[in-house]
């Protein structure tokens, strides 16, 4: 049912330092990082890091009540948030997870990809927070 890995979501404290990181110690040139967008619904700032066969996302809480913000009272330096996978079908994805018994957390929104996302508790995914996310239309990743 699952596609292809679109991203890897790092929860960090500071999204600007993070990219200076991803330049500094892994060599990705500063054009391969998109610019900082913020998705204020959500509670996050993000930025992703594109490489030649998947992306990383980077999040940073947007606010106090961000849930991001939680993630990293726990992680101070920040980690792996969650795990993204492409799904043809949001809804039926959603309508298939809550079948098979598993958490679906929310209802289906617009993701930073500007499309439809679900997430599925860490608790049905061994430990993982994973999201699905409907594969864009246009065929962008």
């Amino acid at each position: 049912m699952i596609g292809r890995l679109n991203h890897i979501g790092v929860a960090v404290p500071s999204i600007e330092a993070a990219k200076q990181t991803y330049m500094d110690l892994y060599g990705i040139a500063a054009d391969a990082i998109t610019a900082t967008g913020e998705m204020p619904a959500q509670g996050v700032r993000f930025a992703f890091v594109n490489l030649p066969n998947s992306q990383i996302e980077l999040i940073e809480p947007l606010g106090e009540t961000s849930p991001i913000q939680k993630f990293l009272e726990r992680n101070p330096a920040g980690g792996q948030h969650h795990v993204c996978f492409e799904v043809e079908d949001i809804h039926a994805a959603r309508d298939a997870m809550a079948a098979k018994g598993a958490t679906v957390l929310g209802e289906p929104r617009i993701g930073a990809h500007g499309t439809l996302i679900i997430f599925v508790h860490p608790k049905n995914s061994n430990g993982v927070l994973v999201e699905l996310m409907e594969t864009p239309k246009s065929g962008a990743h």
